[in-house]
């Protein structure tokens, strides 16, 4: 188990914390409601999606269980690359990286998959029951994404000499996204940021593509 125990500790950590907000949002909020954390840059929003990061939507019913599947292929294969990293000694930091966009998605494949059956719909009066008794809103890979993160730090006007856009209401940052969202955003922005680093030996090699000299 050398090797795996940071990585397995990043994915199960993720988990926890996405899973037990997701929960308590479920039954304790109402769809649209929410609540201050820091004055209007920082709230908390109860709201669903039936598709990708960041409240972005893909194709009704059948683009919903095609992107479920897609996604379960996914964490199979980014599953697959964090093993063999972890078996080839790659760098730690690329490992932990890659381990936070497998927790990521895992955490939205669970909302996908199975919250359909655990929950009862999530109304605009009441918050969702767990276990209903005449069932979930919907069918196993047909669940909605639970989103609650919502940080509008610019919320303005744009001024009417902006091209196509002057005079409308502009607001940054304007996705609702979960915990899972900012794990698979943070991991894919510190590889781009270190990838230097992460693939520096492969780099050389690269450069020096003859460097070794042959004995005669």
């Amino acid at each position: 188990m050398k090797g795996y125990n940071k990585p397995l500790l990043v994915i199960f950590t993720v988990l926890l914390a996405d899973q037990l907000l997701k929960f308590w949002i479920k039954l304790n909020m109402s769809m649209g409601q929410e609540f201050q954390i820091l004055g209007d840059w920082f709230i908390v929003h109860f709201t669903e999606n039936n598709g990708m990061a960041f409240g972005l939507e893909f194709g009704g019913e059948t683009g919903k269980l095609i992107l479920t599947l897609f996604r379960i292929a996914a964490v199979c294969g980014i599953a697959y690359g964090v093993i063999y990293l972890i078996q080839k000694k790659y760098h730690r930091g690329l490992i932990l990286n890659i381990s936070l966009i497998l927790a990521g998605a895992i955490g939205n494949i669970i909302d996908s998959t199975f919250y359909g059956l655990l929950f009862s719909e999530s109304s605009y009066y009441e918050p969702a029951k767990l276990f209903p008794t005449e069932g979930g809103y919907s069918g196993l890979f047909h669940g909605k994404v639970v989103d609650m993160f919502y940080f509008p730090i610019i919320n303005t006007i744009l001024p009417n000499w902006v091209p196509f856009w002057g005079g409308e209401d502009f607001v940054f940052f304007r996705p609702v996204f979960n915990i899972a969202d900012a794990a698979i955003s943070i991991g894919v922005v510190l590889i781009l940021i270190y990838q230097k680093t992460y693939f520096k030996e492969e780099l050389k090699e690269e450069s020096h593509p003859h460097s070794e000299i042959v004995e005669e």
